[in-house]
């Protein structure tokens, strides 16, 4: 199986780009596992909330394979502790050849992305900047990689 991080944006603080590559890093010693960058949307001055979501929909369902797993990162999303995280994660492997998970732009996603997700899964209750998720999810995948591998990295 191998894993798709898909954004839109990039990462413009020095602190997390460091800290992503180095989970990227890490994870890639377990699993196929890349980021994708959308650019963000140029002269959105004249978009309300609804068409710029609907542009970003566009950009991310052109980006998607048809025959990925897609998993949105949302605020609805289901929760998980890290280690049922790493189960989910390691019956994926079993099932899935390739997930995509999609952290979206300011405004969340379109109705069309929401149709097309499999399922959605949240970080947390709190709001975190969409800079911040992209670290702790990276983080979290690979504590998900060392717990399916019986490794040192996580304690309980």
């Amino acid at each position: 199986m191998k894993i798709t991080l898909l954004l839109v944006g990039k990462t413009n603080n020095n602190l997390y780009i460091e800290g992503i590559k180095d989970y990227t890093n890490r994870i890639n010693h377990y699993i196929p596992f890349n980021i994708k960058v959308i650019p963000e949307l140029k002269n959105t001055k004249n978009l309300n909330e609804s068409q710029q979501k609907d542009k970003e929909g566009e950009l991310i369902l052109k980006t998607i394979t048809d025959k990925s797993f897609v998993v949105l990162l949302d605020e609805h999303g289901k929760e998980f502790r890290s280690i049922e995280f790493a189960s989910w994660l390691e019956n994926k492997q079993q099932t899935t050849k390739e997930i995509t998970f999609i952290i979206g732009g300011p405004y969340g996603f379109s109705k069309a992305v929401y149709n097309r997700a499999n399922e959605k899964i949240s970080l947390s209750k709190m709001t975190l900047s969409h800079q911040m998720v992209r670290l702790f999810f990276t983080e979290q995948v690979y504590r998900a990689c060392t717990i399916i591998k019986n490794e040192n990295y996580h304690h309980e």
